[in-house]
């Protein structure tokens, strides 16, 4: 399987994803439960309407089962276009090279619609957000953390919005092209801009870094798109940085996201006369850590100077490149998804796809090759070399 699909990679099966994306009146969840039950989407599209039936209504399993309908073959077509251009990409749920941490959300999306370097996706990862009324003092602190922060290895993500958003991006940016880069995460199809007047930040985060979306081409800024984006940018992360927040802001939401994936919060606190400082504030009562510069937060995180790889073992150490090299095919993508950091059996299943009667025979395996290891908790790590 390759690692993404791109222009010269188009096959039945990347047809077949795109299909499963885009199938009108499908929900995320049945997609994936159908995904569980018959395999990759080719399988799907390859059984009975009768077989799909025992996993969804029978008038959308009998959808499933015929050809697709002219607006949605135009809508496939259309995405099959795009991903001919340069440095256009699609990555699938099956691809190893699919983020692993967004595995850990209940709806991780069934692809993803890049444009520029997947790369920025093998670094760790950190996000800044906060206000699109943001103040000047505001916007230079988010440049000058973010720059500092994308020299010593951490990819920048965010959303591309006014304000602090792209006061971020254009920090990474900054720090220029041996840093870990940026990831702007888009609340519209990747053929739209949004805001406009961010058109040309989007194509040198794209020559630079990658622009990413789960929406199809086409999908225009609508109101509930955002919280979606948003829940991208705190999975991708390591931890969140919020600069200024209003009380009721995008923002905490971003925050207590990336909370409950068990990610860093960290806040920069301000004037107690500002109302752009009642969030941050309110974060840290909550118990996220108060920084007053990037070094906090590398102290905290740590100083990333290489790439953290996700998908290949080119850049791993000789010793751990045998002992991968050595794995059988289909358990090399389960090494992958598993951390050096503990992850309890639910985790695992999220992360790999498996369920909960495959999952044991596979760590079985990878515990006898010598690569993971069970806790006293039940959680398991994977060893390093």
């Amino acid at each position: 399987m390759p690692d993404h699909f791109s222009s010269d990679e188009i096959s039945e099966e990347l047809r077949a994803w795109l299909r499963l994306s885009l199938e009108p009146e499908l929900a995320p969840a049945q997609a994936r439960q159908l995904l569980a039950a018959c395999g990759l989407p080719p399988q799907i599209y390859q059984s009975s309407a009768h077989t799909l039936s025992r996993h969804i209504p029978s008038e959308l399993a009998v959808q499933l089962s015929q050809a697709p309908v002219e607006e949605l073959q135009a809508q496939i077509d259309q995405a099959l276009d795009w991903l001919k251009q340069p440095d256009h990409h699609i990555v699938t749920l099956a691809d190893p090279t699919y983020p692993a941490a967004l595995l850990d959300l209940h709806d991780a999306p069934l692809l993803l619609y890049a444009n520029g370097n997947l790369g920025v996706l093998q670094h760790n990862g950190l996000a800044i957000v906060g206000a699109r009324n943001a103040t000047q003092s505001g916007q230079e602190t988010a440049t000058d953390f973010a720059a500092t922060l994308a020299s010593k290895g951490w990819c920048i993500i965010s959303g591309l919005a006014s304000g602090i958003d792209q006061a971020a991006h254009k920090g990474a940016l900054k720090a220029g092209p041996e840093s870990a880069g940026t990831i702007a995460v888009m609340g519209t199809g990747l053929d739209l801009v949004y805001p406009a007047a961010h058109r040309d930040l989007a194509h040198r985060i794209s020559a630079h870094g990658l622009l990413l979306s789960e929406f199809p081409l086409g999908t225009r800024a609508m109101p509930h798109h955002f919280p979606r984006r948003n829940r991208i940018v705190a999975a991708l992360a390591k931890g969140v940085l919020v600069v200024e927040a209003a009380k009721q802001s995008g923002s905490l939401i971003t925050a207590r996201l990336a909370g409950e994936l068990g990610r860093e919060v960290f806040a920069i606190p301000g004037s107690i006369h500002s109302p752009l400082a009642r969030g941050c504030h309110a974060l840290i009562r909550q118990g996220a850590k108060l920084v007053e510069s990037a070094q906090d937060i590398l102290d905290e995180l740590g100083n990333v100077q290489t790439a953290f790889r996700l998908d290949t073992a080119a850049s791993q150490p000789a010793s751990q490149r045998v002992q991968y090299d050595a794995l059988p095919d289909e358990l090399r993508p389960i090494l992958e998804r598993i951390d050096f950091a503990p992850l309890s059996p639910e985790q695992l299943m999220r992360r790999t796809g498996l369920l909960a009667t495959e999952l044991p025979a596979f760590l079985a395996e990878l515990e006898l090759a010598g690569c993971i290891e069970p806790l006293p908790d039940g959680r398991f790590q994977r060893l390093k070399p």
